[in-house]
């Protein structure tokens, strides 16, 4: 899918770009998985990491 915002490659924020409600909602909902919750910072830190390499994903 291409990218909505011009100049831009298309990842994952500029990709959402195309249904702006949907991007709002979904990391608001991602930063709500960070702020709160019972798994410590650094285990969700480190989690986050190590699926980032198994997927490759290069954020």
């Amino acid at each position: 899918m291409p990218s909505a915002v011009p100049g831009q490659p298309p990842d994952f924020g500029s990709v959402m770009a195309h249904v702006p409600k949907l991007a709002g909602l979904f990391f608001e909902l991602y930063g709500e998985f960070w702020r709160n919750g019972v798994a410590d910072p650094a285990i969700k830190e480190m989690t986050r990491i190590r699926n980032a390499r198994i997927t490759d994903c290069g954020y």
